[in-house]
């Protein structure tokens, strides 16, 4: 690694640490309290953690007084929908110490909040299913949502405690009538939080594949690459726990055309999910970092380094992608692939196979076992701790 080039602070997990890694990029980490990134070998210097929800200004305060201490200003990387907003809306004063790349204020408003991204779509002509906003607690019938069933019902802006009783752990759910809709809707009223509906499209989550780009200040796509779903967790609208990198033809030259007409500058993931006749829909758009760039690394696109050279003055590397390049999170997917019907025999070794794998590298082994050793220290103090006394932590870790 080249000690005299700036470094990378990352707001991410190992996910985003390992592509600047393999690129022999020095980082800085910004994450809670035993999370793996802050034992990685690669990780030079572990910042303070403040929530970007709940402490969004001191986290400013940290991130500017630790770049401008430095020799050179660092490139800043963010990975979450919070860190995403955080950049966006404190981008003067962050870039008075700090390098980085990060789309029009407006357009990252737009596409976060899901109520203005389908306002954009329907200005922009983009291939979304049909939504409505939906409020449960001013009332609703079927008739006035005037969308064909089934739909699925997501949170407007961000998942939060008050989601989880009635999505579970998935990011959204499906309501197959207008009749279960009135069921669920006390449900939803005691949540109290608005929510989108959106005509559901039909098929497996293996059907959703993305774009992933990297898209410089004059407007040309540097970087970019394809994917697909393989499991997650819960099997309906969960979390990723395997994917794998592709080629497809359609979704990269679809992926550019959407990237173009909205004007996109700086990094973004396209979400699609083909139908059975394999028409591509669009179901969001991602203007940050991603876990996906562990596994574009590999298959020869490396998003965050061409985003670091490119901010620090030095020539871009480029390689030919590589598809079928794998990614897994062992110790969810292996509850994933056990709930589709996967035996242990024939999961383990395509697990292992994996090309990448979350926090597991055998060149840095720290991230998993201190991150895992502090986890367990964290459940075995929590568990010694009177009720009374452990809920406290309980809300703070969560």
């Amino acid at each position: 690694m080249n000690q005299r080039r700036p470094l990378a602070c990352v707001i991410g997990d190992m996910d985003l640490v390992r592509p600047l890694a393999l690129a022999g990029i020095r980082c800085a980490v910004v994450a809670p309290p035993g999370a793996a990134s802050r034992y990685s070998r690669f990780t030079q210097v572990v910042l303070p953690w403040a929530d970007p929800w709940e402490r969004a200004e001191e986290l400013v305060e940290i991130l500017v007084r630790f770049g401008a201490a430095q020799p050179e200003p660092p490139v800043l990387f963010y990975q979450q929908d919070r860190e995403l907003l955080l950049v966006s809306r404190h981008r003067e004063r962050l870039g008075q110490a700090f390098r980085f790349v990060v789309p029009d204020p407006t357009l990252v408003e737009e596409l976060v909040d899901k109520a203005r991204f389908q306002a954009l779509a329907q200005r922009a002509g983009l291939p979304v299913p049909p939504a409505r906003v939906l409020y449960p607690n001013r009332g609703l019938t079927a008739e006035e949502l005037d969308l064909r069933f089934p739909i699925v019902l997501k949170p407007l802006v961000r998942r939060t405690a008050q989601w989880e009783p009635v999505g579970g752990l998935g990011k959204a759910i499906r309501v197959d009538t207008a009749a279960a809709l009135v069921k669920l809707l006390p449900r939803l009223t005691a949540a109290g939080m608005p929510l989108i509906a959106q005509e559901l499209v039909p098929g497996p989550e293996t059907r959703i594949e993305s774009y992933h780009v990297y898209v410089d200040g004059q407007g040309v796509p540097v970087g970019e690459f394809a994917g697909q779903k393989i499991r997650t967790y819960p099997a309906e609208y969960g979390h990723s726990t395997a994917l794998r990198i592709t080629n497809s033809g359609d979704v990269i030259a679809l992926g550019r055309v959407l990237a173009e007409r909205l004007g996109l500058r700086g990094v973004a993931k396209f979400d699609f999910k083909r139908d059975p006749r394999g028409e591509l829909h669009l179901l969001e758009i991602n203007a940050r970092f991603t876990l996906w760039h562990h596994p574009g690394a590999l298959a020869g696109v490396n998003v965050p380094a061409l985003v670091y050279r490119d901010l620090v003055g030095l020539p871009r590397q480029s390689a030919a992608l590589r598809s079928g390049v794998r990614w897994c999170k062992l110790w969810d997917d292996w509850t994933a692939a056990r709930a589709a019907g996967v035996s242990l025999r024939r999961w383990l070794p395509w697990a292992l196979g994996c090309e990448a794998k979350r926090t597991i590298a055998w060149d840095d082994p720290l991230p998993f076992v201190c991150g895992a050793l502090w986890e367990l220290r964290h459940r075995v103090g929590s568990a010694r701790l009177p009720a009374a006394a452990a809920a406290p932590s309980a809300t703070m870790s969560a």
